[in-house]
């Protein structure tokens, strides 16, 4: 049998299309946005056709057409928006070969099957073409759930579903690779956000789209005591000097390229000109010999 989804996707656009009409939240993704500029600062070419796959807003994609690097740019939205296509990540509408940029900025975390999106995305690059993405990372939001967990288990006797599980930084080397990228990349960053309360943080993420859209989420209301508890262990556990609170949003950036003939390739066991014991100025010996 199959497995259910981890996310409800439909929810999650839905909530994300509720976000912009009450006024999105664009702060951390104006934060990712000055990073990605910085990150293909190191790339010395231009990309006459790119990608931007399912950014929650066109903020990149706008960003990406005014910094003349970019000829033309194809943007995938999770809603219906003036001069892109609706799409879903993970059935993506696209040519083999088509791109030589693509581009995903705080939208795959929410993805059921990231592999086969991964994948998905390689095939829609020209040989040597680039991806460059970040999403959520397992440390988001580790406050909200230790102070609900807590909370709920004091209050109502046993723990729901609220913080999504997602993504860690050691597995997703091993994704782009198993996707088929070569030079795969990651590292992680962790942006610290400060609040007046836990109540500020909560209508951050419901102004951001990221409120809880796992499959398995609690249906019925949240208890007014549960959430008073957990606003009071929030306070008590995560709060600065001067009485805010913090909120962690660990950035996983991921990197790859579409295999090219032209790209640096690890070179076969025996074929090295030098020996590492003389570049480090030390003694080789082999397994038997004993140490001095």
């Amino acid at each position: 049998m199959t497995a259910p989804p981890l996310f409800d996707t439909g929810l999650a656009r839905h909530r994300l299309a509720r976000a912009h009409r009450e006024g999105y939240a664009d702060f951390l993704l104006r934060r990712v946005v000055e990073d990605l500029d910085d990150r293909l600062g190191a790339v010395l070419r231009t990309f006459p056709e790119a990608l931007d796959l399912a950014t929650p807003s066109p903020l990149a994609a706008e960003h990406l057409r005014a910094g003349g690097r970019v000829e033309r740019i194809t943007r995938l939205a999770a809603r219906p928006e003036p001069g892109s296509v609706v799409a879903d990540p993970e059935l993506l509408p696209l040519a083999p070969g088509r791109f030589d940029l693509a581009v995903s900025l705080l939208a795959l975390q929410h993805v059921n099957d990231l592999p086969g999106a991964l994948a998905q995305l390689r095939r829609s690059l020209r040989p040597d073409g680039l991806f460059i993405g970040c999403l959520l990372g397992g440390r988001t939001l580790t406050e909200l759930r230790q102070v609900f967990g807590q909370a709920e288990s004091e209050v109502e006797g046993g723990v729901s579903p609220r913080v999504a599980p997602f993504a860690e930084v050691r597995e997703m080397g091993s994704l782009l690779q198993r996707a088929g990228f070569a030079l795969p990349v990651t590292d992680v960053e962790t942006v610290t956000v400060r609040y007046r309360d836990l109540f500020a943080l909560m209508r951050d993420l419901r102004a951001m789209g990221l409120t809880n859209v796992l499959t398995e989420r609690r249906r019925t209301p949240l208890r007014r005591e549960t959430l008073l508890r957990a606003a009071a262990l929030y306070a008590e556990r995560f709060a600065d000097p001067d009485g805010r609170v913090r909120a962690s949003f660990e950035i996983l950036w991921l990197s790859g390229w579409a295999p090219h003939e032209s790209q640096q390739k690890p070179l076969k066991p025996g074929t090295a000109q030098a020996r590492l014991a003389e570049a480090l100025g030390t003694t080789e010996r082999t397994a038997e010999e004993p140490d001095a």
